[in-house]
């Protein structure tokens, strides 16, 4: 069964967006197989956006993943990956189509709802940054 990680971003988990994000990810027919809610640390968060560290917007992106609470999630399903970036949209919610969860809910490229793994290598790096195996059900 292919996995990828999923974070609710601190601005849709402020806007009590959480459980409708999930929503419309299991009912693309998705497991989901684990859940937790935790406020990122900065260490945290530069080992997740490691591959951004030489981009311009590296410590912004960091600043923000950090400002609040988010949700993170394990999602099982065959293309997962793939199901999972075609319901987010575009990264840029102004390039997001109407009914994804970015075009629906993102305010702008930052602060755009939802991240999503970008292919099964790094999904798995991913998850385990957030989740020990017996966590994942």
């Amino acid at each position: 069964m292919e996995r990828s990680l999923v974070i609710i971003k601190p601005d849709a988990v402020s806007r009590g967006l959480g459980g409708a994000v999930l929503s419309r990810l299991e009912g693309k027919g998705l497991r989901l197989a684990a859940l937790k809610m935790l406020h990122l640390d900065k260490d945290l968060a530069r080992r997740h956006y490691a591959i951004h560290r030489d981009k311009p917007f590296f410590s912004s992106l960091v600043t923000y993943i950090t400002s609040a609470p988010v949700v993170v999630a394990v999602f099982e399903g065959d293309g997962v990956v793939a199901r999972i970036r075609e319901a987010a949209g575009a990264t840029d919610p102004a390039n997001a189509g109407k009914g994804t969860i970015r075009g629906d809910y993102g305010l702008d490229i930052e602060k755009n709802t939802i991240h999503g793994s970008d292919s099964m290598e790094t999904a798995e790096t991913e998850i385990g940054l957030f989740f020990t195996e017996d966590e994942i059900f």
